[in-house]
């Protein structure tokens, strides 16, 4: 029996591993069954309340489709348009929620997470329907009340074009009396002005005219009644600057005069720079800087009539001799600089030509033609450093001597280091 059964305990083992793995995928089929009827289960709540959305945002839809034709009676075909974009936007919203709802509905079953997915799809859909529907509802409402305060408004509109009418004909007046004692020129920007205040009220009025006939055939006159405000603003804009201009005027004459002033003051001061300037470029660019700012001021009396004309032309002036009196300090400063430093520079070179002379007297026929080169060049440009009248050429001189004289020095020696 031990010889012919020897397979036994093997089958044994492997009976017991398959019923122990078929225990195991029952247990867990069972358990995943629990936890999928566990998830439904907790689903059911939010099913159940996007259900109610579902309604709700219907019922806004179905409200708002009514609405339209009494937009339209009472604000036009343009408003009853916009109302109906926003419940055919809703409306498409709703199809889809409704088409979700269907498949929660269906007797297939459907997973836990599908089931889910669907739920917050609609809920985000029924709500979206319902904010554009309150949203618009909201605007419509305003919209009403405006309409119903609109005939309260106008008197106030009214009066209050009536007042700034008022202001834009002292203000015309004013504008008169200056127009005896300055140029147009000055005057123009406070026409200009005056012009825009005239349209403006004139605009006003047009409007608050077509909301008055509005108001009394029962229309919509709250979109008159706001461009009859913006217009009066902005007529009111105009004429705070018309009423300021007499200030303005007389701030530009006092800014003239203080300009004149000071720039006769800085005149006597360039003259002075000019006449004590070693650089004649510079004192010659100074004295014609001079000769045009003075016929500026000469010439005042030709824009008296102006004064932001002559304010102007006098700060530029003074802007012209300020750059070229600073240009002449640069020239003056750079001549008192080259003088300074002009006797050492001819110092330095007057020792190097005598090293360099000497080098080529050390090595005599051994020294090439480039280094002699060098050290007369370097003679000739000595000679001009110590005979020229400008410092500053003076010194460009004497520094090239220099330098060709360490060119002739360092020639030198090659060429006898390499004899």
């Amino acid at each position: 029996m031990a010889d012919g059964l020897w397979w036994l305990p093997s089958l044994l083992v492997f009976g017991a591993a398959a019923v122990v793995l078929g225990g195991a995928v029952v247990g867990l089929r069972r358990l995943g069954m629990r936890r999928e009827r566990r998830d439904l289960e907790q689903g059911r709540a939010a099913e159940v309340a996007a259900k109610a959305r579902i309604v709700q945002a219907d019922d806004a839809v179905r409200d708002a489709e009514r609405e339209v034709s009494f937009v339209e009676a009472q604000f036009g075909a343009a408003s009853a348009r916009e109302l109906r974009a926003t419940v055919d936007s809703a409306r498409a919203w709703l199809r889809e929620a409704f088409l979700l709802q269907q498949r929660l509905d269906d007797a297939e079953p459907d997973s836990a997470a599908e089931r889910r997915t669907w739920t917050a799809r609609i809920d985000d859909l029924c709500r979206s329907a319902l904010a554009a529907i309150d949203e618009a509802d909201a605007a419509l409402a305003a919209r009403r009340r405006a309409e119903r305060g609109a005939g309260a408004e106008l008197p106030a509109l009214r009066e209050e074009a009536a007042r700034l009418e008022r202001r834009r004909a002292e203000a015309s007046q004013a504008l008169d009396r200056l127009a005896t004692r300055f140029d147009a020129s000055a005057l123009a920007g406070a026409r200009s002005a005056a012009s825009r205040a005239q349209a403006a009220l004139a605009g006003a009025a047009e409007a608050l005219d077509e909301a008055d006939r509005r108001v009394d055939g029962n229309r919509p006159a709250a979109d008159r009644l706001g461009v009859a405000g913006d217009q009066m603003a902005r007529a009111a804009r105009e004429l705070g600057e018309l009423e300021g201009f007499e200030l303005e005027l007389a701030a530009a004459q006092a800014s003239a005069n203080e300009e004149a002033a000071a720039l006769g003051g800085e005149l006597a001061a360039a003259r002075q720079e000019r006449d004590g300037a070693a650089a004649a470029d510079a004192g010659a660019r100074l004295g014609e800087a001079i000769g045009e700012v003075s016929a500026v001021v000469a010439a005042r009396g030709e824009v008296a009539g102006d004064p932001f004309v002559d304010r102007d032309r006098l700060r530029a002036a003074r802007d012209r001799l300020e750059v070229a009196r600073a240009a002449a300090r640069t020239a003056q400063n750079r001549l008192d600089g080259a003088r300074g430093a002009l006797g050492g520079a001819i110092a330095i070179a007057e020792s190097q030509v005598r090293i360099a002379r000497a080098a080529i007297d050390r090595g005599r026929g051994g020294v090439g033609a480039d280094a002699r080169t060098r050290l007369a060049e370097a003679e000739r440009q000595l000679v001009i450093a110590r005979q020229e009248p400008d410092p500053v050429a003076a010194l460009d001189a004497a520094r090239r001597a220099t330098s060709r004289a360490s060119d002739a020095e360092a020639l030198a020696m090659f060429d006898v280091r390499g004899g």
